[in-house]
């Protein structure tokens, strides 16, 4: 190959990655600082995936949040990285404290079948509903990791509780909002037990 061809070569393949890596970078990091951010209603409800810290403290500035709710059960106060490129974890919790915000950990729960015929619903839901039911605690931002299956859900109790909406409505809005077609059905437990139910 001659210097000139693999010159060329060289050119083409570093301009083809830049045309890739560059973007997908970009992407990548603005997507992890505010990942899913949304009105659910302007000035009392947000929802979300989970945040960068930087994306937190923007996210806190810009609504004035007064109270985080973390739907992962899986984290209970997850570390939280600084921004895309610099991880420097820092505990949720500690982070709300740092911005003055209230956090609260609140993880979605199932029951059994026999209680959901008794017209009970799981603990969660009440829980959720009493911190909604404290003027104190708006603005709120409620997030899961991904801002899809959670949060919707408890969007949808607060839908259907707050706002009057039908199951119907909820689940139409859970499946706009990413929840999934096929995970959306009274198949799903989350879905029979806190929107159905």
């Amino acid at each position: 190959m001659s210097p000139s061809v693999l010159a060329r070569w060289i050119l083409g393949v570093g301009i083809a990655t830049l045309l890739t890596v560059v973007p997908f970078v970009y992407y990548r990091s603005n997507y992890t600082h505010s990942k899913r951010l949304r009105e659910v209603v302007p000035g009392l409800v947000y929802r979300s995936g989970q945040l960068t810290a930087e994306g937190f403290a923007d996210a806190v500035a810009r609504y004035h949040f007064r109270t985080i709710i973390n739907l992962q059960d899986e984290y209970p106060d997850p570390e939280i990285r600084r921004n895309y490129f610099r991880a420097a974890p820092t505990p949720e919790s500690v982070l709300c404290a740092q911005l003055g915000v209230r956090y609260i950990f609140l993880a979605p729960d199932l029951i059994s079948h026999h209680q959901l015929a008794n017209h009970h619903h799981p603990e969660a839901i009440d829980a959720f509903l009493e911190i909604l039911a404290n003027k104190d605690n708006y603005p709120v931002l409620l997030h899961c990791h991904a801002g899809l299956h959670r949060t919707g859900l408890m969007t949808a109790v607060y839908r259907m509780a707050y706002q009057g909406w039908s199951p119907h409505e909820a689940i139409r809005e859970l499946k706009a909002n990413g929840f999934g077609e096929f995970a959306c059905t009274a198949a799903n437990e989350y879905v029979a037990q806190y929107v159905l139910g």
